[in-house]
């Protein structure tokens, strides 16, 4: 009997064991397979946060390559070119833009360098900044220089006069005002930051807005891939949704001064009206020659003969 019981009790706790081994398993395997899925998903979160780094530089206003607000940018540069880039600002934001120069290599440097930050709205109007020094000169054992430009407020509304910043596209250009001849073209690295704050509702003053920025956020490609993608109406369906032209309005004289014989009556009034204003200028400016009244004087009177003696008689010498 005692050992019926004995082998029931190992029987009853080998059942548990069967039983809670699942559960246990079930519980622990979601943990398990939890921590790589879940720092999968921490990478995929962090990464689709971060904005990626851009490696890409403009030489020129539309060639200007966008940055979002807190996006970076490095790019290695040629000393002495015109950098530009552009971001988008909206009303009630402060936006700051942070550049970081890496100078050549200072044994290959004639001489300091001067660099300058300079910030343009969407009408290309250049805008003053509020702190950060936007120029900078980096003497010739120096291996950095860092610059920053701090935009106004963005406004919703400006008056006509003003240049304040509005909404819209702005551009950063970076350039070399003073630098050795013989330095132009040496290989620099430079990083640029672009932040903004603020929002709709820190826009100050209201009382105005603007119903649209006054260039859109610019996408270097976006647009011709956008366009290239899109496929073209054909013609049918184009002139089928082209709406009729309107009916032109008519009067009496539309048919003197149309068609084939336009030219013709303008030409021969534009030469009536040419001799007319011809001779009428040269009735008003000739002087009448037949016409011209001379006074009348009388002619003078021969001068009078002056009295002359007769001649004198010839000597006669008696000396002989």
């Amino acid at each position: 009997m005692r050992t019926l019981r004995t082998a029931a009790a190992s029987a009853a706790a080998f059942t548990g064991l069967l039983l809670l081994a699942p559960a246990t398993a079930s519980a622990a395997s979601p943990s398990a397979a939890a921590s790589p899925s879940a720092s999968a998903s921490a990478s995929a979160s962090a990464s689709g946060g971060a904005k990626p780094v851009l490696h890409s530089v403009g030489t020129s206003f539309l060639t200007a390559t966008t940055l979002a607000s807190g996006q970076d940018a490095d790019v290695p540069v040629s000393t002495g070119d015109y950098l530009y880039w552009a971001f988008p600002a909206a009303e009630g934001q402060t936006a700051t833009v942070q550049v970081t120069v890496t100078l050549p290599d200072a044994a290959d440097r004639h001489g300091p360098q001067t660099w300058t930050l300079e910030l343009f709205d969407g009408l290309r109007r250049r805008q003053s900044c509020t702190a950060g020094p936007q120029e900078g000169t980096g003497e010739q054992g120096a291996t950095t220089l860092a610059l920053s430009c701090a935009l106004r407020q963005i406004r919703s509304w400006a008056e006509p006069w003003s240049g304040d910043p509005l909404p819209g596209t702005y551009y950063v250009r970076l350039s070399t005002t003073d630098i050795p001849q013989t330095d132009l073209g040496l290989a620099a690295t430079v990083h640029v930051h672009v932040a903004t704050r603020g929002g709709a509702d820190d826009a100050q003053p209201e009382g105005g807005s603007l119903k649209a920025p006054l260039v859109p956020p610019v996408n270097a490609g976006a647009t011709a891939a956008a366009a290239a993608a899109t496929p073209a109406p054909s013609a049918s369906a184009t002139y089928a949704a082209a709406p009729a032209p309107a009916a032109e309005e008519s009067h009496w004289y539309s048919d003197l001064f149309s068609g084939w014989n336009t030219r013709w009556w303008w030409t021969v009034a534009g030469g009536v009206l040419a001799a007319l204003a011809g001779v009428l200028g040269y009735t008003l400016t000739r002087h009448p020659r037949g016409h011209r009244h001379r006074p009348h004087h009388p002619a003078p009177a021969p001068a009078p003969v002056p009295h002359q003696a007769p001649p004198g008689q010839p000597r006669q010498d008696n000396w002989q």
